[in-house]
């Protein structure tokens, strides 16, 4: 699987990211390692997790499978602090979150640690703090941002750059064919900034796939309470509807699956380091997998911007 840098650090990573938002509900320890296993062995590094998912229990997991399955070294490790319950950036809440997550994977590091909210009552450069302080006690190697508005990351930057802070190396936002909206303004602050950005939900809670054309199956996302106040917006938008019908029909031209187009698009979007996939079973994972041997030709990628 091809690298990519992130951002204007020395960090790189694998172009697909594992995310492990369902592991905490969905997955279990075997199906979790196998998960993990078939990511490694194609060529993926970056498996992204969170402090918030399932209150620490997918972190877990996710340790239980490093100390049992996979090397500690094979893996990026990505996850999050800050925003659990309610959002608390403070110096205090961050870092014994940090030190929290540290304990459930059972390593002394992440790769990079994420500020997963904006906070409009901790000052930003609090939270700046709490991430260089974190870099410098080598408790994480690189550090970043999770769905902050364009001027939001802009003023994290500058605070950074004026206080000598550690560097920010990623941007994670929610991005997809179903949600463009980050390109009014998130991405062109990213690329102007150095920032890579991660991109989550590229499928759109598997929207994209085309398996919710001709209704709910049962036991997909849509049918699962906790699921269904994300995924609705999608499911009841005509123009959401006319956006899947154009990734399927161009899936069906190219021999391909619709979510291997849906990933491949986001993929290669100008200033997107990684897409963060995130699978609940083996043959969805594998078939995300196969998606790194697309190119989306020129023609095909203008159509489908068009489209959406």
């Amino acid at each position: 699987m091809h690298r990519r840098q992130c951002g204007r650090t020395d960090l790189t990573v694998s172009r697909l990211g594992l995310g492990t938002w369902t592991w905490a509900h969905d997955t279990g320890t075997d199906v979790a390692a196998a998960q993990l296993r078939t990511f490694l062995d194609a060529g993926g590094t970056l498996v992204d997790t969170a402090a918030a998912y399932g209150d620490g229990r997918a972190e877990e997991l996710l340790g239980t499978v490093l100390r049992t399955a996979v090397r500690r070294d094979e893996v990026v490790i990505a996850t999050k602090a800050g925003a659990a319950d309610v959002v608390d950036t403070s110096r205090r809440a961050m870092l014994s979150t940090l030190d929290d997550s540290l304990r459930r994977l059972g390593t002394d590091h992440v790769d990079l640690w994420q500020v997963h909210a904006w906070s409009d009552t901790v000052p930003v450069a609090e939270t700046l703090g709490a991430l260089d302080e974190a870099v410098r006690s080598g408790r994480c190697r690189h550090v970043g941002i999770c769905n902050y508005a364009g001027w939001q990351a802009a003023r994290a930057a500058t605070v950074q750059q004026l206080t000598g802070a550690a560097p920010l190396a990623t941007h994670q936002t929610q991005y997809s064919l179903l949600h463009r909206e980050p390109e009014r303004e998130v991405v062109p602050a990213a690329r102007a900034l150095g920032t890579g950005v991660l991109a989550w939900s590229p499928l759109a809670g598997g929207v994209l796939s085309g398996k919710y054309r001709q209704g709910t199956p049962a036991g997909t996302r849509a049918t699962v309470d906790r699921y269904v106040p994300y995924l609705r917006p999608f499911l009841d938008d005509a123009d959401a509807d006319a956006i899947v019908s154009a990734v399927c029909l161009t899936a069906g031209a190219l021999g391909r699956s619709p979510a291997e187009v849906a990933l491949a698009w986001v993929r290669d979007r100008p200033g997107v380091t990684a897409a963060l996939i995130g699978a609940r079973t083996g043959d969805q994972l594998r078939t995300a997998l196969d998606s790194e041997s697309l190119d989306l030709p020129d023609e095909i990628t203008e159509l489908l911007d068009d489209a959406s």
